[in-house]
């Protein structure tokens, strides 16, 4: 597209969210101008502007959390981007995944409205540890380990599904699938296939 049909500000500016394209958790809210827009477009990297500084500066250029970008979108009033990415590393300077980690309502929580909403905060918690490695945390062992490492953890379960269903085991077979089904998860943020692109599949195959 041509760049003059976006709406800069006053100051030559326009708000960018930044949106992790797997788990669509949004990152981070910066500014771009002109040049920093077609740096952004030409490398494939975010690249901002700063207010405080006046300065362009590119995102992980310091740290090495740099964010690939996917796909750069313009709302209807072509005053504000979307920037979708996949980012290595932490958006946040504080060392979160997200900016936007804190909530006025308290906790994440998870309503019976939608039943595959613990499928979303899922992936964004995997997200979350990849990006930031928290000690400790089993997700943050299997990123480290590597897809070796997850691919035999995926057969493994799949094993256990096999068995628990062959036992006719209800119980068993819930945990197992759940095993499972989080192991997948895990693969597909390894592998940066969004989850979305699979659903896409299913959604074609039904039609």
């Amino acid at each position: 597209m041509n760049l003059d049909t976006l709406k800069f500000d006053d100051k030559g500016l326009i708000a960018a969210v930044v949106q992790d394209a797997g788990s669509k958790e949004v990152l981070t809210v910066a500014y771009m101008n002109e040049e920093s827009l077609k740096k952004s477009i030409e490398t494939k990297e975010t690249w901002f502007y700063s207010r405080s500084r006046q300065e362009l500066w590119h995102k992980g250029e310091t740290s090495g959390n740099t964010q690939k970008i996917v796909d750069i979108r313009f709302d209807c009033d072509a005053d504000a981007l979307v920037v979708l990415v996949e980012p290595a590393g932490p958006a946040c300077h504080t060392g979160s995944y997200s900016c936007f980690s804190e909530s006025l309502f308290g906790e994440k929580a998870v309503t019976k409205k939608d039943r595959f909403a613990i499928i979303n905060l899922l992936e964004q918690t995997i997200a979350e540890r990849e990006a930031e490695r928290p000690e400790g945390a089993y997700t943050t062992y299997l990123f480290e380990k590597g897809v070796d490492k997850i691919l035999k953890k995926v057969g493994e379960e799949a094993g256990e599904v096999i068995i628990a269903a062959k036992n006719r085991d209800h119980e068993e077979l819930k945990w197992e699938v759940a095993d499972l089904l989080y192991h997948v998860l895990v693969l597909l943020r390894e592998q940066k296939l969004p989850l979305d692109e699979v659903l896409k599949v299913l959604e074609e195959r039904h039609k």
